[in-house]
């Protein structure tokens, strides 16, 4: 039998977390801006199409990066669900589709959506902060609208390209984070 938690995978896990939470903090001023979220760490939810393991260490990442969230507990409950979700989803997605279009296409969707629908429960319902709206409604639709286009904009903008470089480094069997 194969051992699933082997060191290469541990080591990967805890290099994917480390960067998810780095990236994160250092644009902590803008990560979490309400309805403009400048995360360039969420390009890394692309991995799960490639590495089983990055799921729970985008978990881990998630969580941890959000302990500085002014939503605090609740950014770290629901934000860290709504990345696990997505990483699980991205994973099933990448053994489903064999071509690089509809594994990109469809991989970048899960984080997109639930982070686009879980998170202004967040910010609307849970804290308040319904960002000068006049409804509580209308102010989560407008949350969500915002966040699924900056959530795209890092998971295909530059997921993508991380995408192709880490199958290129694969193709050309280069030991760098394969």
């Amino acid at each position: 039998m194969r051992e699933f938690f082997t060191t290469r995978r541990l080591c990967r896990a805890g290099i994917i977390a480390a960067l998810y939470v780095v990236l994160t903090w250092v644009f902590s001023a803008l990560a979490y801006n309400g309805f403009l979220q400048i995360r360039p760490a969420e390009a890394l939810c692309i991995l799960p199409l490639f590495y089983v393991e990055a799921v729970p260490a985008l978990l881990v990442g998630c969580a941890v990066a959000n302990l500085v969230s002014p939503f605090a507990i609740y950014d770290v409950a629901v934000g860290g669900a709504a990345t696990l979700l997505a990483a699980l989803c991205t994973y099933f997605i990448g053994r489903l589709f064999q071509k690089d279009g509809g594994k990109i296409v469809l991989g970048g969707l899960p984080p997109v959506l639930f982070n686009a629908f879980l998170i202004p429960l967040v910010i609307v319902f849970l804290c308040g902060d319904m960002g000068g709206q006049a409804t509580a409604v209308g102010a989560y639709f407008f949350f969500a609208a915002s966040l699924a286009a900056t959530e795209s904009v890092w998971v295909y903008a530059l997921g993508v390209p991380l995408y192709f470089t880490i199958k290129t480094l694969r193709k050309k069997n280069l030991p760098y984070f394969l």
